[in-house]
């Protein structure tokens, strides 16, 4: 969808006759359109006034960041060290591309709400069958409710434009789905809806003259009464992105960025006299204004999914950038938390998931698919975002939280020679670990080689590269202390961050931390088997 003609025109990046010539190009599709939007307004009966939007929820809380979770990774985290992370962040709103089990029994007990999802491989059989939809309810929401936190169900995904077929029966899957919540109890604290590309909305600028696709509008009106009657919530994904990228240059870059602008710069709409200083704004009353249309005012917006990448292909995605993402996720959390609503709806929150916690390498299509996210799937920051005074979500440079632990399943064998290398030539002041020592126990090759490594990751200031030892090791947020074994890098129970990476004990000193002996099972590691894995090993980083 791109913000086209009156923006351009009012903001002054286009000539009249350039506007015209765009103009005819339009006005046929654009008149009869105007003409079904109005024929389906005047069968529908009013509802509420504007002044009365989400009185009985949204007026009375605060918007909030939320993220999506997908799971295109390769090296996909577990549910254990995904809430992990979730929670070293603050994050309390997520979303889940389906109602995966593990996942699900992962968020128990966290206070994290949750949104489920049908995904749209599943839509057709739950639109055509209340039993269907009533045993997905039972499996995926009443097994776990009320330890997990679950506040809505997302059924499918952009279903309009991306599974058309399965538009006829997708108000049914929503009717069935909140049937069954209802026989569970469950309908006031679960809301239903259906996440929509923002493409379904055409004319878009000025948003007072916006309406839906009149394509939609047999799937459409039907959805809004549902949404209206049962007090949910249109969801809406919003990429400024893409509308900057469709528009070929015309829409300024500090526009779709939150950035700034000058006031001769804003956008104006001329019905209204509204200024806009960013596309995320203008698209969301662009759904406002097109659900007035069609006599719907009372239906409040949740963002469901809304981002930027930080790579792109280096031909033609030239502003997925680490710094645009950066910049576009960092303004919209602070323009979130702000609580200022759209020129529009003052002081409405538009609550907004972010897309998406992890960059999701498995994804087809150009670079930027694979970049959407915050995180490397290691739990490490993809860039660290700068929210000063932005609240507390996301705040946190968890390049300061992250610690270097060995592999799961690595080989045994290559684990020891690590370890014996950091414990010797890597200068790590192993001492803990010797028996009767705090981090003795596990007495494990893995247990001590965590430790070890996360040393001299520590030591190296966390440097790129020195948490990979051969391939046996790798980078979590997860703290890896236990007991009264502190690893280097963790926050003690007051509050302060330990930081004891010295190097190994001289050859003076009356403890050694390099060990002329270890003992793991009977097997005995002297320094020759030290040397000897080195060789053979070369170096570990």
């Amino acid at each position: 969808m791109a913000f086209l003609l009156l923006f351009l025109l009012l903001a002054g990046y286009v000539s009249a006759g350039e506007a015209t010539s765009l103009q005819e190009l339009e006005n046929a599709q654009r008149n009869s359109e105007r003409i079904e939007r109005s024929k389906w307004a005047s069968l529908l009966h009013p509802s509420s006034s504007d002044s009365t939007l989400a009185v009985t929820y949204f007026h009375k809380q605060y918007a909030f960041i939320g993220v999506n979770i997908g799971t295109d990774v390769s090296d996909m985290p577990t549910p254990a060290q995904v809430v992990a992370l979730l929670k070293a962040q603050n994050i309390q709103h997520v979303r889940l591309y389906d109602a995966d089990r593990a996942m699900l029994l992962a968020l128990a007990n966290t206070g994290i709400r949750v949104i489920v999802s049908v995904p749209n491989d599943q839509l057709l059989g739950i639109g055509q069958s209340n039993a269907t939809a009533a045993n997905w309810v039972a499996r995926n929401v009443v097994a776990h409710v009320p330890a997990t936190n679950i506040t809505a169900i997302a059924v499918g995904s952009e279903v309009l434009t991306t599974l058309p077929n399965a538009g006829p029966v997708l108000v049914s899957a929503l009717k069935f789905l909140q049937s069954a919540l209802v026989a569970a109890n469950l309908d006031q604290q679960i809301k239903v809806s259906t996440p929509h590309s923002s493409s379904i909305i055409l004319d878009s600028f000025p948003p007072s003259q916006a309406f839906f696709n009149r394509t939609w509008n047999p799937v459409m009106v039907p959805l809004l009464k549902f949404l209206q009657s049962t007090g949910s919530y249109l969801m809406l994904n919003v990429y400024p992105y893409y509308d900057y990228r469709q528009s070929n240059g015309i829409i300024p870059l500090d526009y779709a960025l939150f950035r700034p602008l000058p006031p001769n710069k804003e956008a104006v709409d001329a019905n209204t006299l509204l200024h806009y200083t960013n596309v995320f704004d203008a698209v969301v009353d662009a759904a406002y204004f097109a659900m007035s249309y069609l006599n719907f005012t009372n239906i409040p917006i949740v963002v469901t999914e809304s981002g930027w990448p930080s790579k792109g292909d280096s031909s033609d995605e030239l502003d997925a950038t680490i710094d645009n993402a950066n910049t576009y996720n960092s303004n919209l959390i602070r323009h979130v938390y702000n609580n200022t609503g759209t020129p529009k709806h003052p002081g409405v929150p538009v609550s907004t998931y972010i897309y998406e916690l992890y960059n999701e390498d498995l994804r087809s299509g150009p670079v930027s698919e694979k970049n959407w996210g915050l995180f490397n799937a290691d739990g490490s920051p993809v860039y660290t975002l700068h929210l000063s005074g932005a609240g507390t979500v996301l705040a946190n440079d968890t390049t300061n939280q992250t610690f270097c632990v060995a592999k799961n399943n690595a080989d045994s064998k290559m684990v020891q020679a690590a370890l014996d290398w950091a414990c010797g030539p890597g200068k790590v002041d192993c001492s803990p670990l010797l028996q009767g020592q705090p981090c003795y126990e596990p007495d494990t090759v893995a247990g001590h080689a965590t430790y070890a490594f996360n040393a001299y990751y520590q030591l190296m200031g966390k440097s790129p590269g020195t948490c990979d030892f051969k391939g046996v090791a790798t980078v979590t947020t997860t703290d890896p202390s236990h007991a009264s074994c502190i690893f280097p890098g963790s926050v003690d129970r007051n509050g302060t961050r330990t930081n004891h990476t010295s190097l190994a004990p001289s050859a003076n000193s009356s403890t050694s931390g390099c060990f002329s002996q270890y003992t793991y099972n009977g097997g005995y590691f002297t320094s020759s088997v030290i040397l000897g894995s080195l060789l053979l090993s070369s170096v570990f980083l």
